[in-house]
C-alpha cells in the first residue's frame, strides 16, 4: 500500500462531498482524507496501484485543482 499526497483547492465539507464520489470510484483507493487546516488543503490517499494522474483527473472533472506533492 502507498500513500499519495496532493495539494488541492477544496475548501470545505461541501466541496469534499462533491469529490468524494469521484475518489471512491477509483479502483485501488482504500482510504482518503482532507486536511483543510493546511494552507495547501492536503488530500491524502492510501491506495494500491493508483496512478497520481488518475486522482488529479478525477478532481479536475469534479471541478477542483489537484497536484501531487513530492515525497
Amino acid at each position: 500500500m502507498e500513500v499519495l499526497v496532493f495539494k488541492t483547492n477544496v475548501r470545505n465539507r461541501t466541496n469534499i462531498k462533491s469529490v468524494g464520489e469521484a475518489l471512491n470510484s477509483l479502483t485501488g483507493v482504500v482510504k482518503w482524507n482532507f486536511d483543510l487546516q493546511d494552507v495547501d488543503r492536503i488530500l491524502r490517499i492510501e491506495a494500491n496501484d493508483v496512478s497520481p494522474r488518475n486522482v488529479e483527473l478525477a478532481l479536475h472533472y469534479a471541478g477542483f485543482a489537484c497536484e501531487e506533492l513530492p515525497d
